[in-house]
C-alpha cells in the first residue's frame, strides 16, 4: 500500500471523513460534502454524485501533490495532508514550518523539505500539537472535540504506520 493509499484510507475512516456519506450540516460552512470533498471547496463539483475515484484525483492533486507528500517520508506525508485536506496547504505548511523552527511563508520549498525529510515519528507531536493549537483558538466548540479526536487518532495511525515499518524492516 502506497503512502497516499494509506492516508487515503485513513480520511475515509467513518470517524474521520466518512467516505461515501453524504453530510450537510447546516452549521458547516462547507456544505454538502462526500467523501470529505465539500461543495465550497469544489463548487464546479457535483456533490452528490462524486465518486471515490474522481474524490481521490481531488485529494492526490489539491492535497497530497500540493504539499509535495511524495518527497516526504511516511509518518511526515500523511501529517502534513491530513491538515493540508483539513486546514488548506498554506496552512498546513505554515504549521510544520513553526514546527521546524523555520521562517514561515506557507512554501515547501527546498530547506522546508530537508528538515521535514528529518523528522521522526516522536518529533511529529509538535507539528500535530500545533494543529491542536489552531483549532482551539478557532474557537468552534461545536467541532473542536471532533478535530481534536482526528488528530489524536492521525497520531495513532502514525504510530501503527511506524510500527509496521519496523517490523516489516527488521525481517
Amino acid at each position: 500500500m502506497t503512502p497516499f493509499d494509506r492516508f487515503w484510507s485513513f480520511l475515509q475512516r467513518p470517524d474521520i471523513e466518512g467516505g461515501a456519506r453524504i453530510s450537510n450540516d447546516l452549521e458547516d460552512p462547507g456544505g454538502v460534502t462526500k467523501w470529505g470533498i465539500s461543495q465550497r471547496a469544489y463548487p464546479d463539483e457535483n456533490i452528490r454524485a462524486l465518486t471515490e475515484a474522481r474524490a481521490r484525483v481531488l485529494c492526490r492533486r489539491d492535497y497530497w501533490d500540493a504539499c509535495r507528500c511524495d518527497e516526504l517520508p511516511p509518518h511526515v506525508a500523511i501529517a502534513l495532508a491530513d491538515s493540508a485536506f483539513n486546514q488548506g496547504p498554506a496552512t498546513a505548511i505554515k504549521l510544520l514550518q513553526a514546527a521546524l523552527a523555520l521562517p514561515v511563508d506557507g512554501i515547501l520549498g527546498p530547506k522546508t523539505l530537508a528538515a521535514a525529510r528529518q523528522l521522526d515519528v516522536v518529533h511529529v507531536n509538535e507539528f500535530l500539537a500545533r494543529r491542536l493549537l489552531r483549532y482551539a483558538a478557532a474557537g468552534h466548540l461545536k467541532y473542536q472535540r471532533g478535530w481534536f479526536l482526528r488528530v489524536l487518532r492521525l497520531k495513532d495511525a502514525i504510530a501503527s504506520l511506524a510500527y509496521s515499518e519496523f517490523v516489516e524492516g527488521s525481517k
